[in-house]
């Protein structure tokens, strides 16, 4: 005896629906995998904080000792020119 149309069609349908459904992610699969990269950004988020906080010491070290060392060659400048303006003793 032959299945009806109406039969073949409807399990077609099932298995096709079933072959779909199996492909897409669940919301809870999606939320966990989500919540995985956002804990890698928050992590990533602190190290640029504290690598931006180091280069700002940094920066503020340096330009303290360019200032230093401006104020150092204008006193070298000051002593070649006395020593340059002084006679021999020879």
């Amino acid at each position: 005896m032959p299945l009806p149309r109406k039969s073949i069609a409807t399990a077609g349908l099932a298995i096709m629906g079933a072959l779909t459904l199996s492909g897409c992610a669940t919301e809870g699969y999606v939320d966990k995998h989500i919540a995985a990269v956002n804990d890698r950004i928050g992590a990533l988020e602190a190290r640029v904080q504290q690598v931006d906080g180091t280069a700002q010491a940094a920066a503020s070290a340096a330009q303290s000792a360019n200032q230093r060392i401006d104020a150092l060659t204008a006193r070298v400048d000051a002593i070649e020119q006395q020593l340059a303006s002084k006679r021999p003793r020879n």
